[in-house]
């Protein structure tokens, strides 16, 4: 368990009615921090305040900082969250899912991130985490649009992380591989592929995907993550979960990319 301060820190997650939002919430609230969720769907939760709140509405998130201003006077944690995932051929993607979701994923932790920067530099730090996902460095078929978010998550937390860095707060992606939760379950399956070349290879693709997803890891390892990273006196820009990944990681990262993308098509294509 981590060690209590004698001042109650207070941690705010966006999407925190479900999945590693959820579980992360209450690990936190398990280890003596003062959480507050923020999500769409909100579930009346007795481990947290769990707030009404669209990532992609700047007024409900103006609502709801002010609300946790108004009751703590302070936040030393963001933890950028939410998020959801789509499927299908580049081709045949409608733009407007592709706007939805780039609103959600990326510019969803802009806006609350917004929000929370003013109160962390009058306060003299604070850290903020992003879910992010391996699929940033992995450029997976199918779910082209999905990596695009994340790889633009991880690239503006970096900037990010520059910029604030004078008034002691700290940015970290953090990058997950396949996690057992109920995004597979909500993940949009385009139906425009139906009927088209890309029908037979996309249904392939997203089932092998699915499968890996329904046997990866335990959410509850992304939350003691992400506890034991706001616990470090200083947090890397990118943490990269479980050793398989970080190995594989490591890889990408050495290998040629045209191996890469074959490795990578021959699993997913």
């Amino acid at each position: 368990m981590a060690k209590k301060s004698s001042i109650q820190k207070v941690v705010v997650i966006t999407g925190a009615s479900s999945g590693i939002g959820l579980i992360t919430a209450k690990h936190f609230v398990k280890n003596g921090y003062k959480v507050y969720g923020l999500s769409r769907n909100v579930k009346e939760e007795s481990d947290f305040v769990s707030l009404s709140c669209d990532v992609t509405n700047i007024e409900q998130i103006k609502e709801s900082i002010n609300y946790i201003m108004e009751k703590e006077n302070r936040i030393d944690v963001l933890i950028n969250n939410a998020g959801f995932g789509i499927s299908g051929s580049v081709e045949n993607e409608p733009l407007d899912k592709i706007e939805s979701l780039i609103k959600v994923n990326f510019l969803g932790a802009v806006a609350v991130t917004q929000q929370v920067l003013p109160i962390m530099r009058k306060q003299g730090g604070g850290k903020i985490l992003n879910t992010s996902s391996v699929a940033s460095v992995a450029p997976i078929p199918y779910q082209s649009f999905y990596s695009v978010t994340k790889a633009s998550l991880d690239i503006w937390a970096k900037a990010l992380g520059m910029e604030v860095k004078p008034f002691n707060i700290e940015v970290c992606s953090v990058q997950l591989g396949d996690t057992k939760t109920g995004f597979t379950a909500s993940r949009q399956k385009s139906v425009n592929d139906e009927g088209t070349v890309y029908e037979a290879v996309v249904a392939k693709s997203i089932a092998k995907m699915e499968k890996d997803e329904q046997y990866g890891k335990d959410p509850i390892t992304a939350a003691k993550t992400m506890l034991k990273l706001v616990t470090k006196k200083h947090m890397p820009a990118t943490k990269v979960v479980g050793l398989d990944y970080k190995f594989l990681v490591f890889l990408i990262k050495i290998l040629p990319q045209k191996l890469v993308l074959f490795i990578l098509n021959k699993l997913y294509s």
